[in-house]
């Protein structure tokens, strides 16, 4: 018979190759995001020669000469707008179409939500040229307000089908709790529903934020005034036909890196629970 030594010897060797590999994976991670602000760190001269991730001069101007000569300000502002706008957008209304596939029955409920489910699967570039089109006959291209809409049709098939996902898994003797406290339907969504969706709304919120933040190719065709561009168009500022700054470059990317870095940190408390929620539920 195995002895116990032998079962908890086995036990440590899995662990251990378990957590090598974790560790692996989380090096090949995080290691471009350190070599991008090591290189953020540097000049032209010494970007392809120091080789180490702690440069021996750091040189913290480059940050300040990103700001300026990319016109960080104006397009910074721009991206807080898009992505604000888009993300709240989403969520009001795919936590409603969510939660009336989840609760109601009505014709063609069915249907219509395989339909939200096949667009999935249309990779934005698809729907590049029906977008073209349909702002300039709704006179929205080069508008703010057209490229917003753009970006919460993009994002609406991936968070409805989130959403109403968890909806289903809700307890129905909570709402029928509001509904005898005089709670109307729209009051259970917004009193009952949402706060409790919290952990897959973290989720909605950074997916659909870091697509917002990072789109650059949709813009492109939609804008024709600079001015109303993302951040994305400052990187490009240091992008030239012969020659690429990459210490100013790597100091924007960094900027730009940032604000998602912080959402994500500030939303993984709820990206956690949602996945021990889901594990727990399955």
């Amino acid at each position: 018979m195995r002895t116990i030594a032998y079962y908890k010897s086995k036990k440590i060797a899995v662990n251990l190759i378990i957590h090598i590999f974790l560790i692996a994976v989380t090096i090949t991670c995080l290691f471009p995001l350190f070599w991008m602000v090591s290189s953020s760190l540097k000049t032209q001269g010494t970007i392809f020669k120091d080789m180490s991730l702690i440069p021996k001069e750091l040189h913290f101007e480059n940050y300040v000469l990103a700001w300026k000569e990319g016109g960080f300000g104006r397009y910074f502002l721009n991206s807080i707008l898009y992505t604000t706008s888009v993300v709240a957008g989403i969520i009001i209304i795919s936590s409603l179409a969510a939660y009336a596939f989840s609760r109601f029955k009505f014709p063609g409920r069915n249907i219509l939500f395989f339909m939200f489910i096949a667009a999935m699967m249309i990779p934005i570039p698809g729907s590049f040229v029906p977008l073209y089109v349909l702002l300039n006959k709704l006179h929205l291209r080069n508008t703010a307000l057209g490229y917003i809409l753009c970006m919460v049709n993009v994002g609406l098939s991936t968070s409805i089908f989130l959403l109403k996902t968890f909806f289903d898994k809700l307890p129905r003797e909570l709402e029928d709790a509001a509904r005898i406290d005089g709670c109307s339907k729209i009051g259970i969504w917004w009193h009952v529903a949402l706060p409790l969706a919290k952990p897959v709304l973290a989720v909605v919120v950074v997916f659909n934020a870091l697509n917002v933040w990072n789109e650059y190719v949709l813009a492109l065709i939609i804008f024709d005034n600079k001015n109303l561009m993302p951040l994305q168009r400052a990187l490009v500022m240091f992008q030239g036909e012969f020659l690429t700054n990459y210490p100013l470059l790597m100091a924007g990317l960094t900027i730009t890196a940032l604000p998602i870095i912080i959402i994500y940190f500030m939303m993984q408390k709820y990206i956690v629970k949602g996945v021990t929620s889901g594990a727990l539920f399955g």
